[in-house]
């Protein structure tokens, strides 16, 4: 037993003088990791089980707990770091592969905070968005490359099917059974308020959430867990999951613990049943392929419907994005290696991928240099923390962004990074109805609306600042960021100036 011990990654430090012994700490915590020890009348902590969620310090009423990072760790090694040795013990122990959740920890370059933006003063006039009109409206789908007319000389206003938001911003996917029945209602609630729309994930669609589907993007991944035709003509446009940022070439996983109820009706597989989905759709193999399954989602819903087709930042991703566009997709969406994610092996998580603005830049120049940028919308996701990165990303040529990790710390998430654990604090990656019920959908919403309405002014502000009045007139517009502590190489890739040029 003692080669196996690992010192608890954190500690409980309780003041005995503000604690009261309420239990509020015992009763709030889903790891178990507060108990009163009746005998002694004081309260005593499992440290080996907290995760450092924060509920017990945020709940306690006489601000009696803090946890704090522990600092009886292994000697210091810069190769053999601390997490290292912990995970070379637990595959030693167990023989099995590790999972992690949530996105990449590790500090790679985050490239968004090495980009600045430029401002307008004199010869282009900065623009009040107070006071004049700012455009934050956008469009996802395919439009015409030229301007026509008809017969009579009057122009042509036909277009495929669009997406309109009313800020370039959406929320990503996220699975009915990765994240509560609770969290989706605060998404789909705020989406329909806000006039944005937010993704179902590969879980299928609730039927109490069929009320929002103007709000909702469906989408089909190779489980195909509960797709049919009332699914997807629910939803505004459909998206083919081909892979997701936190886990390039890699299924979903859900477990059986997670199966319960209308989660396991949703997905139209057993309860306390694995939802396993390969890894590959079994029918794509070629963008010819793709092709097939595009149309064929067309068709079933009579052509009404864009078809977004969702892929992770991988080092081709420019060629991948090339063919994409040519299978008659209407958006293309691309996970960056920061995304999030309920449950991934760490391994994958950790190290395959690529920077989404590193991918962004090169699949805006492709498909401007084959001349087939109008063929299809970008969205990016991948670690969208702040409406400076919103801006940013498009001015290196997305459409629009997507969120997930900022929309779920908008609900209460802490980034403890245990979601595959199913033992949330704070009812967001849980099943548990006891946990559950602790996200409001009222507030959850409320926060989310909240937070996109403060991002959408500060778009508006930073879109101003630069003088620019219109998100169609930032798109793509890369004179205006410039770049500070990056090669040549990176620069080149960005498509961008060094900041004093």
């Amino acid at each position: 037993m003692s080669i196996e011990y690992i010192y608890p990654e954190f500690e409980v430090v309780r003041n005995e003088h503000r604690c009261i012994s309420c239990r509020v700490c015992e009763r709030q915590c889903a790891n178990e990791v507060h108990k009163l020890d009746a005998d002694a009348g004081c309260m005593l902590a499992d440290e080996s089980k907290c995760v450092n969620c924060q509920r017990c310090v945020s709940l306690c009423p006489t601000h009696a707990l803090k946890i704090v990072k522990n600092t009886c760790t292994f000697r210091e090694n810069a190769n053999w770091q601390n997490d290292t040795i912990k995970e070379i013990y637990k595959q030693a122990s167990s023989g099995g592969v590790l999972l992690s959740s949530m996105g990449n920890p590790k500090p790679f370059p985050v490239y968004w905070d090495k980009i600045l933006i430029n401002a307008s003063q004199v010869t282009n006039p900065p623009i009040d968005p107070l006071r004049e009109p700012m455009e934050t409206k956008v469009f996802l789908g395919k439009k015409p490359e030229d301007i026509t007319r008809d017969e009579n000389g009057n122009l042509k206003c036909e277009l495929p099917p669009q997406l309109s938001l009313s800020m370039p911003v959406m929320f990503s996917a996220m699975s009915y059974g990765s994240i509560s029945y609770n969290a989706h209602a605060s998404l789909a609630r705020a989406s329909k308020a806000l006039g944005i729309l937010y993704n179902t994930g590969e879980g299928g669609l609730h039927e109490d959430f069929y009320c929002y589907g103007e709000n909702t993007i469906v989408q089909v991944a190779s489980g195909r867990f509960g797709v049919h035709k009332d699914y997807l003509e629910a939803g505004a446009a459909i998206e083919i999951k081909m892979g997701q940022g936190a886990k390039p070439g890699i299924g979903g996983h859900l477990p059986g613990a997670k199966i319960v109820g209308d989660v396991s009706k949703t997905r139209m597989i057993p309860e306390g049943s694995d939802a396993i989905s390969p890894a590959p759709h079994h029918d794509i193999y070629s963008i010819e392929d793709l092709r097939q399954l595009v149309f064929s989602l067309k068709e079933a819903t009579e052509y009404k419907k864009p078809i977004i087709v969702k892929v992770a930042a991988v080092h081709n991703i420019a060629a991948i994005a090339s063919g994409i566009a040519r299978s008659g997709a209407d958006i293309i969406a691309i996970d960056g290696f920061r995304g999030g994610t309920g449950a991934a092996p760490t391994r994958i998580r950790d190290n395959v991928g690529i920077p989404i603005e590193l991918a962004l830049a090169s699949v805006d120049q492709r498909l401007r240099d084959e001349g087939i940028r109008s063929n299809v919308s970008l969205v990016v996701g991948g670690s969208i923390r702040s409406a400076s990165d919103v801006i940013k990303a498009i001015a290196l040529g997305a459409d629009a962004c997507s969120i997930a990790t900022a929309a779920l710390l908008a609900l209460g998430c802490h980034l403890c990074r245990t979601c595959q654990s199913g033992k949330c604090n704070w009812g967001i990656a849980t099943q548990n109805p006891a946990l559950v019920k602790r996200l409001n959908p009222e507030i959850g919403s409320q926060r989310l609306i909240n937070l996109m309405t403060a991002w959408n002014h500060e778009i508006k502000e930073l879109m101003g600042g630069m003088g620019i009045n219109s998100i169609e007139a930032l798109r793509g517009n890369r004179l205006m960021l410039r770049g500070v502590g990056l090669t040549n190489k990176e620069l080149e890739i960005l498509g961008i100036a060094h900041a004093g040029e």
